[in-house]
């Protein structure tokens, strides 16, 4: 019986001891608690005001250095800053269509237009034209054989973009039912008198233009060599003849050399050929004229 009072009286003490150590700790969590929370307040209340004071000498700062900017900035020149030029807009598919000059000048006509209209698959297949022989493969050039002539090349470009039947038929019949430089030849077969005056007056206009570039070409030839002549060839050229048409004076100029005329020259040189002929005179012991004129005179003078 002792044993069991002594463990009732053990159990009791041990129960009251917990209840007061869970009261201890309440206590003293609580007080932590209201510790803990008034330091925390106090550190958020301290940094809060910190962070007012950071803030405002962050704005004191910004607000100088934009002050500094702005005065910098209004001693530096503001380059001028060219206007962007505007964009060109993105041709349309009509404006790459051909105008109708172009169309009219290789042949593409109303008239055309209707008769090929009138066209079928069976017109170009049933064509009767005399198979060729295989020739060497000709590169096609934006779906245009390059056996064809200048014109019917470009035209056949147009009437491709231009015509959609054409484009239509080609698009069929090419390569699987025939080749392509058959289907030319019968689609310019069938439309040849349709487009015939177009090709031919395109030709002769080339033909005049090539004479005119020969044309100019030869003048500006002759205009370069005149301008490339020498000024000793251009005094020889404007310089009149000296050569006389007088036969006898053509004999003189033969035989004693052509001496010039006496305004030529100076006359320095005239007095010693003077004393040169006195000279001659003297020495050759032959009478002159004047003495054989003397004893005439002095016969006169006896017979009177």
């Amino acid at each position: 019986m002792d044993l069991w009072e002594r463990a009732r009286a053990f159990a009791g003490e041990a129960a009251k001891r917990s209840q007061e150590l869970s009261a201890e700790a309440a206590k003293r969590s609580s007080a932590l608690v209201s510790e803990t929370a008034k330091k925390s307040k106090e550190i958020f209340s301290e940094t809060a005001s910190k962070s007012r004071e950071i803030a405002a000498e962050a704005t004191k700062q910004a607000d100088l250095l934009a002050g500094q900017i702005k005065h910098l900035a209004s001693d530096i020149p503001v380059p001028s800053i060219p206007p962007i030029p505007a964009i060109p807009p993105i041709p349309t598919a009509a404006a790459l269509e051909p105008d109708a000059a172009e169309l009219e000048r290789y042949g593409i006509t109303d008239d055309l237009r209707e008769f090929v209209k009138g066209m079928t698959i069976s017109t170009f297949r049933d064509f009767p034209l005399q198979e060729e022989p295989e020739m060497s493969d000709v590169p096609t050039v934006s779906n245009v054989r390059q056996d064809l002539n200048e014109w019917q090349a470009k035209h056949a470009t147009l009437v491709l973009s231009s015509v959609k039947e054409i484009s239509k038929f080609r698009y069929e019949l090419c390569p699987r039912y025939m080749k392509e430089r058959k289907f030319w030849r019968v689609y310019f077969l069938l439309v040849n008198s349709y487009i015939a005056p177009f090709e031919k007056k395109y030709f002769e206009e080339l033909k005049l233009k090539a004479e005119e570039e020969k044309k100019d070409s030869q003048k500006e030839a002759s205009e370069s060599q005149a301008s490339q002549a020498t000024p000793a060839e251009l005094k020889d050229a404007k310089a009149p003849s000296k050569t006389s048409t007088n036969p006898e004076h053509d004999l003189d100029v033969f035989l004693l050399g052509d001496l010039g005329s006496d305004d030529e020259g100076p006359d320095v040189g005239d007095d010693g050929l003077d004393d040169d002929f006195d000279k001659i005179d003297a020495t050759s012991g032959l009478e002159s004229d004047d003495d054989d004129k003397k004893p005439a005179a002095g016969k006169a003078d006896d017979a009177k």
